[in-house]
């Protein structure tokens, strides 16, 4: 017995022993040391910084294979694979000092890894550059991404689109969750926003692989801000001001973090008035408030990791409609008529179990969703919609023993959907129960940074119940599979390539939906089919000290490419009818970026992004972007007087005509706008304050993007825009 007992504490004791990594942290130019570097171990959510003199010390961390990532402004990010077989490990790491924009480390491909190694093209997106986009919308603000543009019904409503395709064709992801909040229509956004991030990916093309039905378009994920480094307790206040919307954004964030348990806390509300275009006329009830509050905390250590996240949305978002045109008196910020109140709260838990050379992940999240639309006193009825989507999701995923050089994980995800309405007289959605479950292996291979291999197979089943005038009770499954690699042909030169398979099963609106929405009646399609895609994706990128070109082709094969169009009929009252209809179709384009530093003072960016979506029978598909040519033109200094890192930049955006609309949409014109920005860090008392002053559509152009719903209505988009950012952080202990 005794021995028994023995053994037993010796399997214990190796398979939860405490070990440590120290090192120090140099320039690989200077060789000198750097401090303050931030040194992270994504896997098992805890970091530190570097001290005055470089060195770091991490300690309680599990045996096994873990990564390690070091960032710091002005050098590449790294990130490293070791395997931890001694108590007590050293690292010693060289940066490399870039001036242009270096390869992050994303998250969104399936492991932590660098850009370069991913076969997915994933791009990402800081805060400090959502701020400096000066745009009063979260997602506009990703669209500054070349491939990513926006629907969008004013400043308030927006609607992502990746390479052509929007809806139910792309997901959002929150910290890896799937948002689940009525987002099959252009006039239901996403509630999310930027308060609390560390970044955002998107990945362009099919990502069922990864994610399941709906990501067949991308995927766009907004990762939450890192812990505070070990023995700290900071936060930051952040601050913008709109001179167009007179629009207010604040939120204000702490957290801090002990050997074991760490925490967060944020708050943020954003309030917009009515947007003025470049007439100078206000587009009425363009308004919208937002509010969020977000809190987490964690347990790590040794054996394992443990999170649980809180978010609140609540969004009132105006809809500037025919309706409303003759109640809107002024331009003003409250919402009184005409507008979606809607509320989003999600808990999760992601956790993962460090089991000697195995890593289970263990994920849940439930999310409570309410849309209400409420219309004016003079209807019928005032709160013309009411509905709750609650959802259960669940992820178990294993990562098999494996070597420096590879990955193997298997897992299955799941979640539970139900749709149920209110008193409320318009029933948009039927009463419903949607479940789905899949399970997927996916095989990572890496040959000494130069070669990288992706690849996997998912199968995902899908069953519907909704309370329609007939009962349907149907169910869908599918395989989805992608195979993708990368090769570093030198040490500037990266070549990616992709191929995929994915697809998308009919949601609830195409399938169910019989009434009026927005301004039309709006029909389903209960013999929809599964949406099928073959997408391939080729990529060149080339990144030297001055020099950076990014060039990008994709071709994207559709059948059964689900689509809203209007039909010949109309109601009794004259209102026109839309159905969903499928097509086989194609969407095909390419994107090329360009970014020189001939001196380290100046920066001069380009990007141009051709997308084209055709039907098999001609006719040409809807909400398919202009083409654009962006540009930035920069010039920075380490320090001028009391201000760092400063800088003034001017930009724009040319959009070429959009001649080929689908056959429900008209033709748009092209059009210009001019950007510019100033911005750098003031020290005070060796504390940096970050401030930066943006000018958008600076000339006033009066113009109508193609994927702007109130186009028909003929109001032009944001007119001249001045916005004022503020970055204040600060340490507590």
């Amino acid at each position: 017995m005794k021995k028994i007992l023995l053994a037993i504490l010796l399997c214990v004791s190796i398979l939860f022993a405490q070990h440590s990594i120290s090192g120090v942290v140099q320039s690989s130019k200077t060789g000198k040391t750097i401090p303050y570097v931030n040194v992270f171990l994504p896997e098992q959510g805890k970091g530190c910084m570097t001290d005055e003199d470089g060195h770091f010390k991490l300690s309680d961390i599990p045996q096994g294979k873990i990564k390690i990532e070091f960032s710091y402004i002005g050098f590449a990010s790294q990130v490293f694979s070791l395997q931890l077989t001694e108590d007590k490990a050293n690292l010693n790491v060289k940066l490399k000092p870039v001036v242009l924009k270096s390869p992050e480390i994303i998250v969104s491909g399936g492991s932590y890894s660098s850009q370069h190694e991913n076969a997915i093209n994933i791009e990402t997106l800081k805060p400090n550059e959502i701020a400096q986009s000066g745009t009063p919308s979260f997602t506009e603000a990703i669209s500054s991404i070349a491939g990513v543009d926006m629907i969008a019904k004013g400043s308030g409503v927006g609607k992502p689109v990746i390479r052509g395709l929007s809806m139910t064709n792309i997901l959002m992801l929150n910290n890896g969750v799937k948002l689940e909040n009525f987002q099959f229509s252009e006039n239901h956004p996403f509630l999310i926003d930027e308060f609390g991030i560390d970044h955002i990916e998107i990945i362009k093309g099919p990502a069922s692989l990864l994610y399941g039905s709906d990501a067949v378009g991308g995927v766009i994920n907004v990762v939450k801000e890192k812990p505070a480094p070990v023995g700290k307790i900071v936060g930051d206040y952040n601050l913008q001001t709109h001179s167009n919307t007179m629009g207010l954004v604040s939120n204000l964030g702490l957290k801090g973090s002990g050997e074991s348990i760490y925490w967060t806390l944020r708050g943020g509300i954003k309030s917009h008035k009515d947007y003025i275009d470049g007439t100078n006329n206000y587009i009425p009830n363009t308004r919208f408030n937002t509010a969020s509050f977000k809190a987490s905390t964690g347990l790590h250590n040794s054996f394992g990791l443990f999170r649980i996240y809180y978010d609140y949305n609540r969004d009132k978002l105006g809809m500037s409609v025919p309706d409303v045109l003759s109640l809107i008196a002024e331009n003003d910020r409250i919402n009184e008529f005409w507008y979606q109140d809607l509320s989003n709260h999600v808990i999760s838990t992601r956790n993962t179990l460090f089991l000697n050379n195995y890593k289970v992940d263990i994920n849940a999240a439930y999310q409570m969703n309410n849309r209400r639309l409420q219309t004016s006193n003079s209807t019928p009825a005032f709160e013309l919609v009411d509905m709750d989507l609650n959802t259960l999701s669940y992820e178990l995923k294993t990562h098999l023993p494996s070597s420096l050089a590879s990955e193997y994980t298997v897992g299955i995800q799941g979640t539970y959907k139900t749709n149920r309405n209110h008193e409320a007289p318009n029933h948009v959605l039927p009463d419903a129960n949607v479940s789905d479950i899949s399970a997927f292996a996916l095989m990572r291979y890496g040959n000494e940074e130069k070669f990288h291999l992706q690849t996997g197979l998912r199968y995902d089943h899908r069953d519907v119940y909704a309370e329609t005038a007939t009962v349907i009770d149907t169910n869908y499954g599918n395989v989805s599979a992608s195979l993708g690699a990368t090769y570093q042909l030198s040490s500037s030169l990266l070549l990616r390539g992709n191929i995929a398979t994915a697809y998308r099963t009919p949601n609830l609106a195409e399938m169910t939906q019989n009434g009026m929405h927005g301004n039309r009646y709006e029909i389903g399609n209960i013999d929809l089919k599964s949406q099928r895609s073959y997408e391939t994706d080729i990529n060149a990128h080339f990144h030297s000290g001055w020099l950076m070109v990014d060039a990008s082709a994709y071709y994207h094969l559709i059948n059964n490419y689900i689509y809203m169009a209007p039909t010949a009929d109309t109601t009794t009252g004259g209102i026109d009818i839309y159905q969903y209809e499928q097509t086989d179709a194609s969407i095909f384009g390419t994107e090329f970026n360009l970014a020189i530093t001939p001196w380290e003072w100046l920066i001069a960016e380009f990007a141009y992004t051709y997308t084209l979506g055709q039907q098999t029978d001609g006719m040409y598909l809807p909400f398919i972007p202009q083409n654009k040519l962006k540009f930035d033109i920069g010039l920075q200094r380490s320090d001028i007087l009391f201000f760092n890192k400063v800088y003034v930049n001017i930009g724009g955006t040319y959009a070429a005509r959009q001649d080929k609309p689908a056959r429900f949409e008209t033709e748009t014109n092209p059009y210009f706008v001019v950007n510019a920005k100033v911005g750098g860090d003031i020290i005070i008392k060796g504390q940096p304050i970050t401030v930066s002053i943006q000018a958008n559509n600076i000339l006033n152009e009066y113009y109508i993007d193609h994927l702007s719903t109130l186009k028909g209505l003929g109001y032009g988009n944001l007119g001249r825009n001045f916005s004022f950012s503020l970055i204040l952080p600060f340490t507590i202990k």
